[in-house]
């Protein structure tokens, strides 16, 4: 069984870079999520969610 981690797009790191660090500790990525970043806003009483970013996340599995 291989041994999966997940690895997420940080701030300030382009998709690219993210990959690389996968593979600089050995992982190959097998998956891509996307999960969206939302914020609260109140009116009229009401609570409103908007979409302010998204993160983006690699499943990535152990290269032997």
């Amino acid at each position: 069984m291989s041994a999966k981690k997940r690895f997420t797009v940080e701030e300030n790191e382009t998709i690219s870079e993210c990959l690389a660090r996968m593979e600089q500790e050995g992982y190959k990525p097998v998956r891509r999520m996307e999960k969206p970043v939302f914020i609260e806003e109140k009116k009229k009483g009401n609570i409103e969610y908007k979409p302010v970013s998204q993160k983006i996340i690699f499943e990535g599995i152990k290269v032997t």
